[in-house]
């Protein structure tokens, strides 16, 4: 069976297991795509979203629409076009690097669903910079390749660079329709650098502006680390390996690996420095995988491969799509790498509270969920970052209660997300990752108690001066009528003395007494 065939057949492990859920899908690979190809050309992302619903149907639950999505990224080379867009696992990602996707397995889904549902081909336009290539295509299930009906070259004057996919497939919008803006607006708030437009099937225009110019810096590729490898990998690294000894294997093969360590390490597992790479047992290439297990001297994985959004970013997003202002409270910090099983990973945390909080959201804890900067919007309650919030955490402590207005946002980014999945939804609870997220959000939070008891003392100041603005005026006709005087007292400056901003409260009720002072003189 073909992985086009297998994929056919249980198309719900990819999350193509009903209309709504496909539409959702849909739009989120291909939007991920033209944002990874735009990030890999290091220009900010325009990317533009069209669904459409085909005219003459009838009125049902579902329907025909097409889905058109459009980027500025790299493009895709004319003779690599038909595998990418035709052949399931056919992908540019297979490095040790954070990206969104890895499997090669999105975007040609979601051509395999619009065809089995409909029947029609997907059209395809990229250019690099040169001509624009334009395909009509779908794919040969049975042998996992793209059936190309017609490819058509015309010239590019704008210099446009980039890819649009248009694909006809059934879905039902209206039952997935908020779930999609929101996914919507939770990926401009982790990538606060795109510019996103998206037209609904009602020609409603929903824009997703940038914050900034400034975009996070790219991950580079590394080797993998000794902790993070099986037989199997150590296997294949053998066969492509043109180390004479195993010690020139372990320093050109694994990172953070010299000429000590490696020494070290292959006394350890009971190898031979001299031994050929070629030359080990199967007993051999077990052992020495068990014993990078258990030996502690290498150094922790290197974390050029991840690329984490900033706190300035990530600060920018938030503030941006949550509409927040001077006079919420927002912070956003970044953990320093840690590693599970030898993959590294960092952990991003921002906790907002506030009255724009309170409006939007609501009184309570809200928790936004992104992993390598998707947004993670199903089974909530099942992952390591609900728990971290939840659970871990006394916010009593932070002077947090039930009707106090929370959002944390939650950002890993790492080689290897630890998804609970296929669907890639939601994180299991890996003790390390767990830890991180909890300490991260703790992080955050610290500054919460103090901004809560100044807003306490800011509604206590309030009122004070309500009594103020109310009572002074009618004291002021007493005091005259006592004092048998015809002109009322100005009371001006000692109203603009109680009336002085919050945070000058300890000189304001020091000065009214010496207002009060100066005018009785």
């Amino acid at each position: 069976m073909s992985p086009s065939d297998f994929f056919y057949r249980n198309r719900e492990i990819a999350g193509f297991s009903n209309p709504s859920r496909a539409t959702y899908t849909a739009v989120r690979e291909l939007l991920e795509n033209s944002l990874d190809a735009a990030e890999s050309r290091e220009v900010p992302p325009n990317i533009f979203l069209r669904i459409s619903e085909l005219e003459g149907q009838k009125e049902s639950e579902t329907k025909f629409y097409i889905m058109r999505v459009e980027d500025n990224g790299t493009g895709v080379p004319a003779d690599h076009i038909p595998n990418a867009f035709g052949q399931i696992f056919y992908g540019s990602k297979y490095e040790l690097k954070q990206a969104r996707g890895t499997f090669g397995l999105g975007g040609t889904m979601a051509v395999l669903y619009g065809q089995i549902t409909t029947h029609e081909p997907v059209k395809i336009e990229s250019s690099t910079g040169g001509d624009i290539h334009e395909f009509i295509m779908n794919i040969d299930i049975q042998n996992n390749r793209a059936n190309i009906f017609k490819h058509n070259i015309r010239q590019n004057p704008t210099g446009w660079k980039g890819t649009s996919i248009e694909i006809q497939m059934d879905g039902n919008y209206s039952r997935i329709m908020h779930r999609l803006i929101e996914y919507l607006k939770q990926t401009a708030m982790v990538v606060p650098y795109a510019d996103i437009t998206y037209i609904d099937p009602k020609g409603r225009l929903y824009k997703y502006e940038r914050g900034t110019e400034t975009l996070p810096p790219q991950p580079q590729s590394v080797k993998p680390h000794p902790h993070g490898v099986d037989v199997e990998t150590v296997k294949r690294l053998i066969s492509t390996a043109k180390s004479k000894n195993m010690k020139t294997f372990m320093m050109e093969n694994f990172q953070g690996v010299g000429s000590i360590t490696a020494e070290k390490f292959l006394k350890m597992a009971g190898v031979s420095l001299k031994t050929k790479p070629k030359m080990l047992s199967s007993e051999e290439m077990v052992r020495i995988v068990r014993s990078t297990k258990e030996y502690g001297g290498f150094k922790r994985p290197i974390a050029s491969c991840l690329s984490p959004i900033g706190v300035e970013l990530f600060k920018t997003g938030i503030s941006k799509e949550l509409g927040l202002t001077d006079e919420d409270y927002l912070k956003v910090v970044t953990r320093k790498p840690s590693t599970y099983l030898g993959y590294p990973f960092i952990v991003e945390a921002a906790v907002a509270s506030g009255q724009t909080i309170r409006k939007s959201h609501g009184p309570g804890i809200h928790i936004y969920r992104f992993a390598n900067r998707i947004p993670l919007l199903f089974d909530e309650g099942s992952g390591v970052i609900w728990k971290a919030a939840h659970r871990n955490i006394n916010w009593k402590t932070y002077s947090v209660e039930k009707d106090t207005p929370i959002v944390i946002a939650v950002h890993v980014c790492s080689t290897k997300i630890p998804y609970k999945s296929v669907g890639k939804e939601f994180m299991a609870d890996q003790p390390e990752v767990e830890k991180e997220v909890t300490n991260a959000i703790r992080e955050a939070a610290r500054g919460v108690r103090s901004y809560i008891s100044k807003r306490t003392r800011i509604q206590s100041e309030k009122r004070r001066l309500n009594i103020f603005n109310n009572y002074l005026p009618v004291i002021a006709q007493f005091a005259t009528r006592l004092s048998e005087r015809e002109e009322l007292p100005d009371i001006t400056p000692l109203l603009a003395a109680v009336s002085t901003v919050i945070p000058e409260e300890k000189n304001t009720l020091e000065e009214v007494p010496r207002i009060v002072e100066e005018s009785s003189e």
